[in-house]
């Protein structure tokens, strides 16, 4: 037996000696339970970043720290009862998170912050195991029960190694080299070692009594994202429908502590500058009111933040993955379904110079995007800032009413008045092709010319409408000179050609652009 082997060989010696540890005052000031606590969860991933591997166990992994992978953090804020001496007093207050930042740390006195004056805080995780008490016990005297046929044999000594086993030393001179053994009996508990994180502070009290105090602190380990469920319903025509808008808030606590009876708060977005609270719409209110009564989340703009706090308390338990309503189900938000067709493979970016090869950039994709478009506004039954999140999309298959998945995206931080892309993948029916029909440099006059030809071809057995999207990529300065049908600017790089394609048919667009430098 190894030294790893002693947590099995000695568990139930270890499990009374945590037991005391962990009921063991290790100051004079008494404390009571937690009163009260508020956390507040930032997050710092990016939209739909987090593995799920994180939120779910892996079948033969086993139990493992999540908490150093969650991209997140919060503030946490407890409210606790304490008896304090007059003079000096030592808190221990042991349920924290695991994963803490010490210099976050604040202690205040509510009953008399002018009377109580704390002196020294430290947070102390050198946590118990079998390989810290070996350690501890080097060079001191130790029980080794040995099997010895059908009985077991104490051997007491001197602890001088543990290396490849346990090396003891008898008072009677007597070294004994012990591979395998059933138990290890520690006389008492080292000073230093805690069974749980623990914070500490040395206190000064004018006059003793009941105090009712404040621990302020930020941990990492936790974060929160948005999950958006959106189920499409085709309109009239197959490019206009609507959709069934629910949003809910999945928080992940790898943190090391749970949160009983917590008042939850949630911050999206980031602090740049102090700004005024923008009016909220009727819409935005009728919600959240109407989240308010059900004692869900409120939603207020604060600064450059946006804050949503849960209108009843919640229990955030450890090395878990909790879901809350973030807002009511919107229903019929009007929506459009975008096909894109971008023809550039992906990779070929603008070039630091006037990009003169003729086959820079000529690798096409056949591929044709499929986006559903919605206006987050008051008039489309929106208006709600939503915080960046996840976007899964479903539909009903009416032969048998049962929902399939379409598609999934993220979405940023969108603010109300604001337009919502989301990608669903490439269309089976309708595919592109492009190619160049011309190209011409010259050198002297600093100039070159492209002619551009692009065909999209629907399958399916309604007409189409198609984007096709052309970025003029192979220098700054562009004309377009020639073009076969009307076209957006988009911006200084993009153009826009919007062509509808009938059922079976096909559609080309071909323009010529000009380069200078």
């Amino acid at each position: 037996m190894n030294v790893k082997s002693i947590r099995s060989a000695s568990a139930s010696r270890a499990a009374t000696l945590l037991a005391v540890c962990a009921c063991t005052p290790l100051g004079a000031a008494a404390q009571d339970q937690v009163a009260a606590t508020a956390l507040t969860i930032y997050s710092t991933a990016r939209p739909g970043a987090v593995p799920a591997d994180l939120y779910r166990p892996v079948p033969g992994q086993g139990n493992y720290a999540v908490g150093p992978a969650v991209p997140g953090y919060a503030m946490i804020r407890q409210e606790r009862a304490v008896d304090l001496k007059q003079g000096a007093n030592r808190l221990n207050f042991r349920d924290v998170a695991a994963y803490i930042d010490p210099t976050t740390v604040t202690f205040e006195s509510l009953t008399s912050p002018d009377a109580t004056r704390v002196l020294e805080q430290s947070f102390q995780f050198d946590l118990v195991s079998t390989e810290k008490l070996m350690q501890r016990y080097v060079d001191q005297v130790i029980t080794v029960d040995q099997l010895a046929g059908d009985r077991v044999q104490a051997i007491k000594g001197r602890l001088l190694s543990t290396q490849g086993g346990l090396v003891l030393a008898s008072d009677n001179g007597e070294i004994h080299a012990i591979t395998s053994y059933q138990n290890v009996h520690f006389p008492t508990l080292p000073g230093g070692l805690m069974t749980r994180p623990t914070l500490v502070w040395d206190v000064r009290a004018e006059q003793a009594g009941r105090e009712n105090t404040r621990i302020t602190y930020q941990t990492a380990g936790i974060t929160w994202w948005a999950d958006y469920n959106l189920v499409w319903t085709e309109g009239a025509d197959a490019n206009h429908g609507f959709l069934d808008v629910g949003a809910w808030v999945s928080i992940l606590n790898g943190s090391g502590t749970t949160y009983p009876d917590a008042r939850l708060k949630l911050i999206a977005g980031n602090v740049n500058r102090v700004e005024q609270p923008a009016p909220q719409s009727a819409v935005l209110r009728k919600a959240f009111d109407a989240v308010e009564a059900n004692a869900g989340f409120a939603e207020q703009s604060f600064f450059e933040f946006h804050l949503y706090t849960l209108g009843r308390n919640t229990t955030i338990p450890d090395n878990s993955t909790l879901q809350l309503e973030l807002f009511p189900k919107v229903r019929q938000v009007p929506a459009q379904k975008l096909l894109v067709y971008y023809g550039q493979q992906p990779g070929y970016g603008f070039p630091g110079s006037p990009a003169v090869d003729r086959n820079y950039g000529l690798p096409t994709n056949t591929k044709v995007d499929v986006y559903l478009k919605l206006e987050n506004r008051e008039q489309a039954r929106l208006g709600v800032p939503l915080p960046a999140g996840r976007v899964r999309v479903s539909q009903l298959d009416k032969k048998d009413d049962a929902l399939e998945f379409i598609g999934e995206d993220v979405i940023d931080h969108t603010p109300k008045d604001e337009t919502v892309l989301v990608k669903l993948g490439s269309a089976f029916d309708v595919v592109g092709e492009r190619r160049q029909v011309d190209f011409q440099v010259d050198s002297n006059a600093r100039r070159m010319e492209e002619t551009i030809e692009v065909k999209v071809r629907n399958h399916k057995t309604e007409p189409v409408d198609v984007i096709v999207r052309e970025a003029l990529f192979r220098w700054t300065r562009n004309d377009v000179i020639e073009a076969s049908q009307t076209y957006n600017r988009v911006d200084a790089r993009t153009v826009e050609f919007p062509v509808t394609i009938a059922k079976d048919g096909e559609a080309t667009v071909r323009y010529k652009v000009r380069y200078r430098w």
